[in-house]
């Protein structure tokens, strides 16, 4: 019988954790009962600790990480990765949009011989906004990066310990969940699952949070960016000097250059501008880099409940 350990990073959950609980237990036991449940409670502002600490002290399968302060959803999922030794590992969201009644739908799929299966939600699902910024990016990213981007993926998947083993090898800060498991080139598999309305509150991330996620996603997977810059930069050199000898030749041969400054101050800004913002791009680049060679931890545990293997894992990475 399979071992599961399910990841659930939390924040602002406090009102959809007993339901989480209770749909995540009767799904499991449909497939096995040795499963626990790795809530990382990303430093919430409302009492999410506590409603973990009350289904802890009712439930010994269930085990709690809870961070020093918010490290962000990628680091709550790598933390509760670094921490599971379970034949498999289930990744999902706390507001039940991803319904757990899918879990045994993502095991049986697993067993046919994929070590990664991700849940692919259906087409029209959610807000209708967040899904247009999801396609933008997804063809933003693909554009970029040269990476194909499913958006209908989320968080949601089901993943074998051996994935779970070589993922706990990235190093970098700056990482995002699905391009990182499509890395390490597992055989992959979707399962197709209806996703729910949010169970109760509201998502954490604004546009603007989105946006970052975005670029830094884009940064840490690709450097076209940058070499699309140079191709533009070495565009606008050639076609100004193609133009500079147009108007040479057009002087000699008695043509009269178009008096006025208008043409001269459009060009200094526009180069100006273009000059400002390749700096800029490198500038982003090269902070990305100074973060990555400060080596902090990639989070901090201040609490946790339950029992853990003894590894390197348990307060910093």
């Amino acid at each position: 019988m399979a071992t599961i350990s399910v990841v659930i990073p939390v924040y602002n959950a406090e009102s959809c954790i007993g339901e989480l609980y209770d749909r995540l237990v009767r799904s499991l036991e449909l497939v096995t009962n040795d499963f626990e449940l790795l809530f990382v409670e990303d430093c919430s502002p409302d009492q999410s600790w506590d409603r973990i600490r009350e289904l802890a002290a009712r439930d010994k399968r269930i085990k709690g990480l809870k961070f020093s302060r918010n490290f962000g959803q990628h680091h709550s999922i790598a933390a509760g990765l670094d921490h599971c030794d379970a034949e498999w590992v289930v990744i999902i969201d706390c507001d039940l949009q991803d319904p757990p009644e899918a879990i045994p739908q993502l095991l049986a799929k697993a067993r046919d011989g994929y070590d990664v299966v991700l849940a692919r939600r259906s087409e029209g699902a959610g807000n209708w906004l967040r899904q247009l910024m999801t396609r933008a990016f997804a063809g933003v990213f693909e554009t970029l990066t040269g990476r194909h981007y499913d958006h209908r993926v989320g968080a949601f998947r089901l993943l074998s310990r051996r994935v779970v083993l070589a993922y706990r090898q990235f190093t970098e800060k700056t990482r995002l969940l699905g391009p990182a498991i499509d890395w390490l080139g597992f055989p992959t598999v979707h399962v197709d699952v209806a996703r729910s309305p949010r169970y109760a509150g509201e998502s954490a991330y604004s546009i603007a949070k989105l946006i970052g996620l975005a670029a830094d996603g884009i940064m840490a997977y690709s450097d076209r960016p940058l070499r699309m810059c140079v191709k533009l930069g070495m565009i606008i050199s050639v076609t100004s000097l193609l133009v500079g000898l147009a108007l040479i030749i057009y002087t000699f041969v008695g043509g009269h250059p178009v008096p006025g400054w208008t043409s001269v101050i459009v060009s200094i800004y526009f180069l100006s501008g273009l000059i400002i913002a390749i700096v800029g791009m490198c500038g982003m680049y090269i902070a990305k880099i100074f973060e990555e060679t400060k080596n902090r931890p990639h989070y901090i545990v201040q609490d946790r409940i339950g029992d853990f293997p003894a590894r390197r894992y348990h307060f910093t990475r």
